[in-house]
């Protein structure tokens, strides 16, 4: 999961601004500015009900996921989430709505961490997914994402994961060069995920994933975080990138009133720092 809020924090500054940045190296990472956004908060959300699942039936993962959502909804109210998910916080409803935003990919990696097989892992990724955004593009996305994750970390070259979301998702007949020039502001699933993938599958390492992903502009910060959570399980994080964003989340979420002085999320906050640090 670190790789997408490593995505999301450094993609923050930059959402709907930077456009045609062919120079990626120019893009300042770990902007003074960054912070984390509604796609950390919901992967970490997402996160933690998956990692209390074991054993529960798909209407019990559904519940615990819906849970999650709202309990770590209800610690960040202020952190950007789209009108109709906020809704869906804020009134505590249950029922999915529909939605093909990239909402439901942004917050799956840790579906693709955590199961044996495609099969389920794809499966999982569809429940966390259709809690809310139940429209088959938004269940697409999810899947997506989590099967890149799944691919990249069980030993799958570059070439196997293009060819297999070329058949299965999405066809990926452009590049990054070829879109950054026109690229706009898109929050669907259809319009995002095959970009961020894109932007995975040109990279050379973690660090220039996150600036391709960047350099097309449009919603930096959700692209990155799609890119980030893959490029994570085929290249690893390296430590200097995880020290940065351990510092990043401490200071501005534990430090600078990002909680509004929640203790129970302060001391989240702490432990992960210590894990990371």
């Amino acid at each position: 999961m670190l790789g997408a809020i490593i995505g999301d924090v450094c993609g923050s500054v930059y959402e709907g601004r930077r456009r045609n940045e062919k120079d990626i190296n120019r893009i300042e990472l770990f902007h003074k500015d960054c912070h984390p956004t509604d796609d950390s908060i919901m992967t970490v959300a997402v996160g933690k009900a998956l990692m209390d699942s074991a054993g529960k039936s798909d209407d019990q993962i559904r519940e615990l996921v819906i849970r999650s959502m709202h309990y770590y909804g209800s610690l960040f109210p202020d952190s950007g989430y789209g009108g109709r998910f906020r809704q869906w916080l804020e009134f505590a409803e249950v029922n999915p709505y529909n939605s093909w935003g990239n909402g439901s990919a942004m917050r799956v990696s840790a579906a693709g961490w955590l199961y044996d097989t495609m099969e389920e892992t794809m499966h999982v990724a569809e429940l966390t997914a259709d809690v809310t955004h139940n429209h088959p593009e938004g269940v697409k996305g999810a899947k997506a994402i989590a099967t890149c994750i799944w691919l990249a970390r069980k030993g799958a070259s570059k070439e196997e994961i293009r060819e297999y979301v070329n058949t299965h998702f999405y066809r990926l007949d452009f590049t990054i060069d070829e879109i950054r020039p026109f690229y706009g502001f898109d929050v669907s699933c259809q319009g995002s995920c095959p970009q961020a993938i894109e932007a995975f599958l040109e990279s050379t390492d973690f660090e220039n994933a996150i600036r391709l992903a960047i350099s097309i502009g449009g919603d930096s910060d959700t692209i990155a975080a799609m890119t980030g959570s893959i490029a994570e399980a085929y290249y690893g994080i390296p430590k200097e990138i995880k020290k940065k964003i351990s510092d990043v989340l401490v200071d501005v979420v534990l430090y600078k009133g990002y909680t509004y002085n929640n203790s129970a999320l302060a001391a989240e906050v702490k432990r992960f720092h210590e894990q990371i640090g």
